[in-house]
């Protein structure tokens, strides 16, 4: 009988922020996400939430999770929103809202700074670019919050965003359509 534990060993030294992903991005999903998010192409949205629904269930059953109170996407500035002409975190969220029929929140939650877009840049500059990049209301009232993007990579947009929560005693939940696992991880995995 297998027995599922939260953390291995290791991690449970440090406790690492939970991602909820179905699928991994550098397996063949990638393209995908970025058709989502660059082009706008939406065909595999639906299958993908699913995917990450059907993912989201099975750890509830086991106990690892519990669901949360509502979903929230991670926003967008207001300059980049106009520029693409969509948040596919939203689009996510609303179809993961529908699903699991809990409330999607899109309020409260504010990119205050137009920062550089994440890709093509190192953890550190990602940390530096996101410093103080959101704000929460202070009448924000759920307890317990499913906090949605596309893709989580280094997980700085996700943790900048859950230290906000966390520092008023929120609990966060990440779910993404896939995880992009560090270079040469996948590798290691394949060759045994």
């Amino acid at each position: 009988m297998q027995i599922e534990v939260d953390y291995c060993g290791e991690c449970q030294k440090h406790q690492p922020r939970k991602v909820i992903a179905p699928c991994s991005y550098h397996q063949g999903l990638g393209a995908w996400i970025g058709a989502i998010k660059y082009q706008g192409q939406l065909a595999a949205l639906p299958v993908l939430c699913r995917a990450l629904v059907t993912r989201i269930k099975v750890l509830e059953q086991q106990g690892l999770i519990t669901l949360p109170q509502a979903i929230m996407p991670v926003p967008l500035h207001p300059k980049r929103l106009q520029q693409r002409g969509f948040n596919q975190a939203w689009l996510i969220a609303r179809e993961l809202s529908q699903l699991l029929q809990l409330p999607l929140v899109d309020e409260g939650l504010t990119r205050r700074q137009d920062t550089r877009p994440q890709a093509g840049l190192s953890g550190a500059q990602r940390r530096r670019n996101l410093h103080d990049a959101f704000i929460l209301a202070d009448d924000f009232a759920f307890q317990r919050v499913a906090l949605v993007d596309d893709v989580v990579t280094t997980g700085t947009t996700v943790s900048e965003i859950a230290r906000l929560f966390e520092a008023r005693y929120v609990h966060v939940q990440v779910w993404c359509l896939a995880r992009a696992e560090a270079p040469g991880l996948l590798d290691d995995l394949d060759s045994e």
